[in-house]
């Protein structure tokens, strides 16, 4: 049997099965009785509908699973793949030409094949949570947009890996992640400013005794920024959240909407104190580095499989390809992309603990950063106990009555 097919198929069933283990624990770490630590923020009723929620969320996730592993599978194995290939070659143009087809033809039915349960998702369980506003016309539009977005970036970028791996040769991975790294951070930029925009309204945050709050604590910590805005979150969700966007002097301050309305003053500034600190201890340029070394890494070892004709076998295809070597790799780095991410979300969960220890020793209200993540985390219908094997694969913050005890201990 081909080596490479027996790798995927290992990978494709061991993650499958993988996820069945770690949700399976999760749910069974539940427990019944409301932590003392949020006695008096949620009541047992809606402790027990949040409890409810990640059951029906897991078993929506399981279903999902259950659905698009075989059927990714059964595609693998009969020859599904090369249908696309044969039928993209048709048209009988350029390589680059015929190998944007053949992306738009798999990722476009990723998409259908996706969209049930993102209806189901949205308009059903977030719906029976009372979370979810989107409308059906916004539902249409956001999907509308994501793909005309990523037809003109994907594409574009798509496109230029094509021609360097086409007319570079052994060096054209360099020249592909020095690529992609000036367009990351370009967008970095760009996202703010026209990206966003199209999917959200950014209203300058009104005058008044938050926006001084907030302007006067930016103020006092050397931290400029470009404006502090209001977002409609509200338009989607009724989850809350908060955020930085752009870089220097283009820095900008969203709140949702949401936010603003269940939060104090005092805990909205810790929140955004939080979010400071991880500028101040660099967390966010040490995320772009690691980010910046895995896309060189990832091309590297790209650059040894993408003209394989033992995997193009093992995807039953008749011809070999640059397009469909990209696509196909993406199999076999799956594993290695899930190792570095557990590698990042351990470091990314230390980031949250000195992100707290900045808000607090700067700010100097403890209990208003307490007080924020419990809303946080009652509004959200978030897990109080995560099992550890969850926590350790997949969270990038620490389970928030873990980060409270670290805040009471350091304040």
């Amino acid at each position: 049997m081909n080596p490479f097919l027996v790798i995927i198929l290992v990978i494709l069933i061991g993650s499958y099965f993988l996820t069945l283990i770690v949700e399976f624990l999760n749910l069974k770490y539940l427990s019944p009785s409301l932590p003392d630590e949020f006695k008096g923020f949620y009541d047992e009723e809606r402790y027990l509908k949040s409890q409810e929620y990640l059951r029906d969320t897991t078993s929506f996730g399981i279903i999902h699973e259950s659905i698009i592993t075989p059927v990714t599978i059964l595609f693998l194995l009969f020859g599904g793949f090369n249908l696309v290939d044969q039928f993209a070659r048709g048209f009988e143009l350029g390589s680059i030409s015929t190998g944007l087809i053949f992306a738009a033809i798999i990722l476009l039915a990723s998409q259908i094949l996706n969209l049930p349960f993102l209806l189901y998702s949205t308009f059903v369980i977030e719906e029976k949570y009372g979370f979810n506003k989107t409308t059906i016309k916004t539902f249409i539009l956001d999907i509308l947009k994501a793909l005309i977005l990523g037809a003109i970036i994907g594409g574009g970028i798509f496109i230029a890996i094509l021609w360097f791996f086409e007319k570079a040769g052994p060096w054209a991975w360099l020249y592909c992640w020095l690529t992609l790294t000036v367009i990351q951070i370009f967008f970095m930029y760009l996202a703010p400013v026209i990206i966003m925009p199209l999917f959200n309204k950014f209203i300058p945050l009104e005058e008044g005794t938050l926006k001084s709050a907030i302007e006067d604590y930016a103020a006092s910590q050397n931290f400029r920024i470009k404006g502090v805005f209001k977002m409609d979150g509200s338009k989607r969700s009724t989850k809350s959240n908060a955020f930085f966007t752009g870089f220097g002097k283009f820095r900008r301050i969203v709140l949702f909407d949401t936010l603003i309305e269940n939060h104090s003053e005092e805990e909205l500034v810790a929140i955004l104190a939080h979010e400071i600190g991880h500028y101040k201890k660099k967390h966010i340029l040490k995320f772009m580095l690691i980010s910046i070394c895995t896309t060189g890494i990832m091309f590297y070892i790209l650059s040894q499989f993408i003209s394989n004709p033992v995997l193009f076998d093992a995807f039953k295809m008749q011809e070999t390809s640059i397009y469909a070597g990209l696509i196909f790799f993406g199999f076999l780095y799956a594993p290695i992309d899930m190792i570095l991410s557990v590698f990042i979300n351990l470091l990314s969960r230390k980031h949250e603990y000195q992100a707290d220890n900045f808000a607090i020793s700067t700010y100097g209200k403890p209990k208003s950063m307490i007080n924020a993540l419990k809303k946080l985390s009652v509004d959200n219908l978030s897990n109080l106990t995560p099992h550890p094997l969850k926590v350790f694969l997949e969270y990038s913050h620490p389970p928030v009555i873990e980060r409270i005890n670290a805040i009471r201990k350091h304040s």
